[in-house]
């Protein structure tokens, strides 16, 4: 119990703080007394007065005297719950409410903030980490219904970091409750919030993966490795929440950034790894059972935060070396492996699709589809790619997204680039598949300059497949192979092409002007074929 003379320690004649005295000294005569209804009545009306300086503080941010204020309430409340003579029991109990409710006011001041988690600290060191964990979680859930500044949630996070340390058993159990808290709150602070100081919860959030990287040195088999896992996913989901809220200023996101590349060694994380998401199926499915749609949805990220974490790599030396990558060789497999190039391609669509990330980033990313991309494929042996079946579906995607960068970039130079990655892309597809690749394309573009540019593309592999041809009637006998230079030509489907622009599948004709480029292209085309064919027919009878 509270010793009488401990009461007096910081005496203060303003009424709030002898208020909160009052209440704090009549729980600790309830608690001796064993009257469980009349203590909860008395923490319930302690929440509520702290509540209302919180409230006041928030109503009324600039005045000084709500500060100090908050100040002196704060200070009261370490100095009881510091107090030696304390019982556990008071402690315990006013661990149930008290994390939460003082958490409010952190945001008040640098001075309160440090008060707040002075007050946790005293909980983590003297309460069980058990139920620290669950008080901390719970805290941190209902403080994100009511308030979106970061600095609110510092304190919080640091205690969970402590808490993490203290536990015994079950630590994957436990970290795997926390880990779709802590994230939901990084998620609110960096897509909903505009607080631009962001750096000290993003360094509370990275400090618990600290935590999570100790406790996994202390074990060893199958729960290491379960933890382990856990960490990688929980590392690239902060990944992103780092990228959409510092939005790419460099002083700032390459210290962060690089602290958490840091943990992919310890994780067994791969830059090959994370670009061909091999590694990311691995740890989700090691972690995310077949019933567990909630918990894959708090990590719905990792994909993007793994493509992220390749692309920061590009952007940054001082990344790559944290990672201890060579981001050289990484490229090199890449651009002589089609099989993983493919996977490459279709996470880059993570990056190039959102919506939420700056330009820079899809800049670096088209850079790196350049990078790993070849200027001239040779179509005799490119492009015959067996397994491209497969991965249509996400190459396809990531084309989707290449070409909203080339329709909505404010730069004419990315705009540039990023046709030229396009171009490059769109050449190594087999030939058995691009066909019904670039009609699936242009099906689904809703923009009309797009269509325009996709069809001159189909132009400009109807003119190198008739070079093609021309090339083997030269190289060969007319009569062996006129069959499979006849093969390689496309009248059929530019056909269906154009009448796919000239007659749309809504019915009437195209609206002009807005669909003026793509009519103008598709009419190009049509020429175009008319003048091919009527010369191949030309060339033929030469033969007979």
């Amino acid at each position: 119990m509270l010793a009488p003379n401990d009461r007096h320690d910081s005496p203060s004649d303003q009424p709030l703080v002898c208020r909160l005295q009052d209440i704090l000294t009549s729980i600790a005569k309830e608690i001796e007394c064993g009257n469980i209804g009349q203590t909860e009545s008395l923490v319930s009306e302690l929440v509520k007065f702290l509540d209302s300086i919180s409230d006041s503080t928030e109503s009324v941010p600039s005045n000084d005297d709500i500060k100090n204020n908050a100040y002196e309430v704060l200070s009261a409340i370490l100095n009881f719950v510091s107090s030696p003579s304390l019982d556990q029991e008071i402690i315990d109990t006013l661990s149930f409410e008290l994390p939460k409710a003082v958490t409010r006011l952190a945001g008040v001041s640098s001075s309160c903030s440090e008060i707040v988690n002075s007050v946790i600290d005293r909980f983590v060191a003297t309460c069980s980490p058990r139920d620290m964990l669950s008080i901390l979680c719970e805290a941190l859930d209902s403080l994100i219904k009511t308030t979106k500044e970061s600095n609110n949630f510092v304190p919080l996070l640091s205690g969970l970091s402590k808490v993490l340390l203290f536990t015994q058993r079950r630590h994957f159990e436990q970290v795997k409750v926390a880990v779709p808290v802590i994230l939901k709150v990084l998620n609110s602070v960096s897509s909903e919030s505009d607080d631009e100081n962001t750096e000290p919860l993003f360094d509370r959030a990275i400090g618990i993966a600290d935590s999570i990287r100790a406790v996994c040195s202390k074990l060893d088999g199958a729960a290491k490795e379960m933890l382990c896992a856990l960490l990688g996913l929980y590392v690239l989901q902060i990944m992103v929440h780092v990228s959409i809220s510092m939005k790419f200023t460099v002083s700032k996101c390459v210290p962060l950034v690089s602290k958490l590349s840091n943990f992919f060694p310890f994780c067994h994380l791969s830059y090959l790894g994370l670009i061909t998401a091999s590694e990311v199926d691995t740890m989700t499915n090691m972690i995310v059972g077949e019933d567990e749609d909630d918990y894959k949805s708090c990590i719905s990220y990792v994909e993007q935060g793994a493509s992220l974490s390749v692309i920061w790599g590009h952007a940054s030396d001082l990344v790559a070396q944290a990672a201890e990558e060579n981001l050289a060789s990484v490229k090199n497999e890449l651009k002589s492996n089609q099989t993983k190039k493919w996977q490459a391609i279709g996470m880059l669509k993570h990056i190039l699709s959102s919506g939420n990330l700056p330009w820079d980033f899809k800049e670096h990313a088209i850079n790196f589809l350049l990078d790993i991309t070849d200027e001239n494929i040779s179509q005799e042996n490119g492009g015959d790619h067996n397994d491209f079946s497969s991965y249509m579906p996400s190459v396809f995607a990531a084309l989707q997204a290449v070409a909203t960068v080339v329709i909505y970039s404010p730069s004419s130079v990315l705009r540039k680039k990023t046709y030229e990655a396009f171009k490059r892309v769109v050449a190594e597809i087999p030939r058995s598949e691009k066909h019904d690749f670039l009609k699936a394309m242009i099906i689904n573009c809703n923009s009309p300059s797009m269509v325009a540019i996709l069809l001159d593309l189909v132009r400009k592999e109807v003119l190198r497949e008739n070079q093609q041809r021309i090339s083997i009637r030269n190289q060969v006998l007319p009569a062996e192979n006129l069959a499979s230079a006849n093969a390689l030509f496309w009248p059929p489907v530019v056909l269906e092409l154009v009448d796919l622009v000239l007659r749309p599948q809504k019915g009437g004709p195209p609206l002009l002007p807005e669909h003026g480029d793509a009519v103008l292209s598709a009419l190009n085309l049509y020429r175009f074929v008319l003048l091919t064919t009527s010369k191949v027919c030309l060339i033929n009878c030469q033969y007979f």
